[in-house]
């Protein structure tokens, strides 16, 4: 659950209180779970919720965020350097979809759940699901089809890049 909350709201201090607040709701709502899905189900779709609650707010009421680097920080070895890169690159390109569409594939390619399970999470239908992650797919290939084959153009065709290449983000978002 926290790598959810990480994903969607990619900032470590907003996810741990979106956490503690869908916790929360969790243990006030526990005697209204009907057992219709998995409690792990129940409880994603209620950190999803907590999640997108303080995106909104956060855009009702938008922060500079400061710089992640400063002086005094230690060096690193190039391929250190290489796998921030490239895990900062993932992230700007995930950042550059939609919530609509962010989300779902956060689910389905990165944390591994079916079309099915991130439906129920999320409360839409699983072709709503299928269109948001084929649409996000499409994009995110282009953006990062740079990392694919470093020596291609990044226009990389919209079937290109798919559901195989965002499992490899696991690797690159540290989980």
């Amino acid at each position: 659950m926290w790598a959810v909350a990480l994903r969607t709201l990619r900032d470590p201090e907003e996810a741990s209180d979106a956490l503690q607040e869908a916790f929360i709701s969790a243990f006030r709502a526990a005697s209204s779970f009907r057992a219709e899905s998995q409690v792990t189900t129940w409880l994603h779709r209620i950190v999803v919720n907590a999640c997108l609650d303080r995106v909104r707010r956060r855009q009702a009421r938008p922060t500079v965020p400061l710089p992640e680097t400063g002086p005094g920080e230690p060096t690193t070895n190039r391929d250190a350097m290489s796998d921030r890169e490239t895990k900062l690159v993932v992230q700007n390109a995930l950042s550059e979809l939609s919530e609509e569409q962010r989300v779902p594939i956060v689910l389905v390619d990165v944390e591994g759940y079916s079309v099915a399970e991130t439906a129920k999470m999320l409360g839409i239908a699983e072709g709503t699901v299928k269109s948001r992650c084929a649409r996000g797919r499409a994009k995110l290939a282009k953006v990062l089809g740079h990392l694919r084959n470093p020596d291609a153009d990044a226009n990389v065709p919209g079937d290109v890049g798919g559901r195989r290449d965002l499992r490899r983000m696991r690797h690159w978002e540290g989980s």
